[in-house]
């Protein structure tokens, strides 16, 4: 009777596993990042915690205190979910003054003929690769949102 105890106490344990590759992060949790990543803003008033690399795809958290670059992903897709305080993206356009940062990546001071869209805290953009996209934080004010980025 023991052995069969201890043997339905093993099942359940791992049927109670997550499968391989799942991985879950509270909304809680990523809001909590505001404070864990607000004392490391680097010079460009940005900081960033990687979560995970999963294969063609991987995925981080971001807060910023101010306006960042312009951006050009060749290879890349962006998923921005926000998750507290707002800013204003601007997409498409073209790239200001571009200068190859590293592999697939442009960067430049500003984007010329782009839309702006307001975001702040629930909302989701997803950005191709090869959009020109800048978040714009106003001064005082901050953001703090998850990333997936998405080889296509």
């Amino acid at each position: 009777m023991r052995t069969v105890f201890t043997l339905l106490i093993a099942s359940a344990a791992l049927v109670a596993a997550d499968p391989a590759g799942v991985v879950q992060w509270k909304g809680a949790e990523l809001k909590n990042y505001e404070k864990k990543l607000a004392p490391k803003i680097d010079a460009h008033k940005v900081a960033t915690a990687s979560l995970g690399n999963f294969g063609n795809h991987n995925f981080m958290v971001a807060h910023r205190e101010g306006s960042g670059e312009a951006e050009l992903h060749e290879k890349q897709a962006d998923l921005f979910i926000v998750q507290t305080g707002e800013g204003t993206l601007i997409v498409g356009g073209t790239v200001v003054d571009p200068k190859t940062t590293e592999p697939n990546e442009i960067r430049g001071p500003s984007i010329k003929d782009g839309v702006t869209k307001h975001l702040g805290p629930g909302d989701v953009v997803h950005i191709p690769a090869k959009t020109p996209h800048q978040l714009m934080v106003d001064a005082g004010k901050q953001i703090t949102y998850a990333v997936m980025k998405v080889n296509e």
